[in-house]
């Protein structure tokens, strides 16, 4: 099976949870290999990411916060693995001051 690598972008996110969206394709599994999230206001904010599986909820991060002109590295050295009714949302303590990327 050959590998593709993709990378997801986020702008602007806030205070919602955004669905980080068409991370998995039909009737496959994909491996989140990283994911780096940036301050890109003046003060400290605090980022949540949350994995969705059917019923249940599991956080990756929570509440962990990111200093003015920053960012967080999530997943270093470590790998989630999702199925394709997986769910990846993430949020922001204030309005529209995140941005990330996600490998996968």
């Amino acid at each position: 099976m050959a590998n593709a690598f993709l990378n997801r972008t986020l702008r602007a996110v806030g205070t919602s949870p955004v669905d980080v969206g068409a991370v998995v394709a039909s009737s496959t599994e994909t491996t989140l290999i990283g994911m780096t999230l940036a301050n890109i206001t003046s003060g400290v904010i605090a980022v949540t990411a949350t994995l969705h599986d059917g019923s249940n909820t599991t956080h990756i991060v929570k509440d962990a916060p990111i200093p003015v002109g920053s960012s967080l590295e999530i997943l270093t050295g470590s790998k989630v693995v999702l199925e394709t009714t997986d769910q990846l949302t993430v949020d922001c303590s204030v309005a529209d001051k995140l941005s990330g990327t996600l490998s996968i």
